[in-house]
């Protein structure tokens, strides 16, 4: 089992930075993936980057070359760097590990993009 808590977000103006924070309860190394998917108002949850255990990254269209994922090993937490953001990126944020046949959920953080 595993335990997510995601941080960071808040209020950000248009074209600003932001990073989110997924701390896990154990090693990352342990686990097979780790990705941020994305939910705003009204419709359905869409993935948004994923990194593997190998450090393997992928990222939708819609956030490639403004958004960063990465980890910290020895602090069990994967990141999302969010750089010129759009107010179409509004949304509450989820991080989700894979391992093996199970996926594991945090309870979200909420990023406004909004002047």
């Amino acid at each position: 089992q595993v335990q997510l808590v995601e941080s960071g977000g808040g209020l950000v103006q248009p074209g600003e930075s932001t990073r989110l924070s997924c701390a896990a309860s154990r090693s990352i190394f342990s686990i097979n993936a780790v990705g941020w998917y994305r939910q705003a108002p009204g419709k359905q949850r869409e993935w948004v980057a994923r990194i593997t255990s190998g450090g393997t990254t992928t990222y939708a269209d819609s956030v490639k070359g403004r958004f960063t994922i990465s980890r910290d090993n020895a602090k069990n937490t994967v990141y999302l760097q969010m750089n010129s953001l759009k107010p179409e990126d509004t949304a509450v944020y989820y991080c989700h590990a894979e391992t093996g046949f199970l996926g594991y959920w945090g309870q979200g953080t909420q990023v406004t993009v909004s002047s």
